[in-house]
C-alpha cells in the first residue's frame, strides 16, 4: 500500500512526532510510506528512519497568523503529488486543507478567533472522507459537533526510550511540564499550583513549545504573573531529540495542567520513565490514563495532587503507569491503521 502521511512541521510538537512514529510502524509492516512536511527550519527535529522516504517543502515562515495559514496551505498544496498514493492521510488542519480527499485524525479539537484558523479548523473536520480520533472523549466531541463517526486508533508510545533514561541531574529536583509556554497548556495556572506547594527545594522546569502561533502577549502576562508570585521557572525552550528522555525521567513529577488534549503524548511518556503525573481532570485523560495519575481541576486541587505525588510516591501507581505505557505500542496503532485503510474506498 502506497501511504502519504501528510504533517505541518518539522518540529517537535505531539503531531509531529505521532506522524513520524506511525510512518515508521507502518514501513515496518511493509508499506510504502512517505511523510510530505512543510520544512520549518529545516529538517526533521529527530532522523527519520530509511524506510520512510521524507519530502520536505520549502517554507519561510512569514508575519501574521492568518498570513501564515494560508501559505502553509498553497505551498503544500502546489509541491503534493496525490495521485501517487492510495491513502492520503493528513495529521492536522493544514495538511488536510492541502490535500483535496484525504484520510484525517482529528487530534484534538480547537477553538479560533483567527477568520482564517477558524476556516482551516473547519474544512479539515467536514473535508475529509474518513475520521480517526486518538481518543474516544475526542471522537464524542466530533460526533456531537458535526454527526461524523470517527473511528478510534490511540497513539502508540515509544514507552523503550523513556523507561531505559539515564535521569538528568542537572537541575536538582525539579517539577517538570513539557509543551511549552501557550494558553492550552494551561501554564499560568500552572504557575499558581507551583506557588501553593510549599516545596521551596523543588523547581520548576518548562520544556519544548516549538508552536505556529504567537503566544507572546500570553507569555507577557505568564511572566508577569512569575514575577507577581515570586517565581523564576527554568526555561529550557525546545530539547534534542536525545536529551527529552534523560530530562524526563529525572522530575520528581511531571504536571500536565493542559485544558485541550487528544491522548496526552507527553503525559504518557512521563509515565513510561516512572515519574508520577498529575493532569488536568478532562474526560480524555480520564479514558486515557484512569487511576495511573493524579487529577486536579484548578491550580489549589493541582497542587494538592502534585504535592502528593513528589512528597508519597506511590510505588504501585509508578508500576501501574510503565505497564499502560508500554501496552501502548507503534507497532498495535500501525496494525489498526492499515484494518482500517483497509475499509475504505479507493
Amino acid at each position: 500500500m502506497r501511504i502519504a502521511l501528510l504533517t505541518y512541521s518539522t518540529r517537535p510538537r505531539g503531531g509531529v512526532v505521532h506522524t513520524l512514529a506511525l510512518a515508521e510502524a507502518l514501513a515496518a509492516q511493509g508499506q510504502d510510506v512517505t511523510v510530505w512536511t512543510l520544512g520549518r527550519g529545516g529538517g526533521f527535529f529527530r532522523p527519520v528512519h530509511p524506510s520512510v522516504r521524507v519530502e520536505v517543502v520549502p517554507f519561510p515562515d512569514v508575519p501574521g497568523v492568518g498570513e501564515r495559514i494560508l501559505r502553509s496551505i498553497d505551498a503544500l498544496r502546489e509541491a503534493f503529488t496525490p495521485g501517487e498514493y492510495d491513502i492520503v492521510h493528513a495529521q492536522d488542519c493544514i495538511s488536510a486543507n492541502a490535500a483535496d480527499r484525504c484520510v484525517r485524525t482529528i487530534h484534538h479539537l480547537d477553538r479560533f478567533t483567527t477568520p482564517e484558523l477558524a476556516a482551516c479548523h473547519e474544512r479539515a473536520i467536514v473535508r475529509p472522507y474518513a475520521h480517526l480520533c486518538v481518543s474516544a472523549a475526542v471522537a464524542a466531541e466530533v460526533t456531537a459537533g458535526w454527526g461524523l463517526t470517527p473511528a478510534v486508533i490511540p497513539n502508540g508510545v515509544d514507552a523503550t526510550r523513556f523507561a531505559t533514561a539515564v535521569p538528568d541531574t542537572r537541575h536538582g529536583s525539579y517539577l517538570l511540564s513539557v509543551g511549552g509556554i501557550e494558553p492550552r497548556k494551561g501554564s499560568i495556572e500552572l504557575l499558581d499550583a507551583y506557588a501553593k506547594l510549599d516545596l521551596p527545594d523543588l523547581k520548576l522546569v518548562i520544556a519544548g513549545g516549538e508552536t505556529l502561533f504567537d503566544y507572546r502577549d500570553y507569555r507577557a502576562a505568564w511572566q508577569a504573573r512569575a514575577a507577581e508570585l515570586g517565581i523564576s521557572p527554568v526555561v529550557l525552550g525546545p530539547v534534542g531529540h536525545d536529551e527529552l528522555p534523560g530530562i524526563m525521567a529525572g522530575a520528581a513529577a511531571f504536571a500536565f495542567p493542559s485544558t485541550k488534549e487528544g491522548f496526552g503524548l507527553a503525559a504518557m511518556e512521563a509515565l513510561a520513565a516512572g515519574v508520577p503525573v498529575v493532569v488536568r481532570d478532562l474526560p480524555v485523560l480520564r479514558e486515557v490514563f484512569g487511576d495511573t495519575v493524579g487529577y486536579g481541576t484548578d491550580a489549589a486541587t493541582l497542587a494538592a495532587a502534585l504535592h502528593r505525588a513528589v512528597e508519597e510516591p506511590d510505588p504501585a501507581r509508578t508500576a501501574a503507569g510503565r505497564a499502560l505505557a508500554a501496552a501502548h505500542t507503534w507497532e498495535a496503532a500501525a496494525r489498526a491503521h492499515l484494518a482500517f485503510y483497509a475499509t475504505l474506498t479507493p
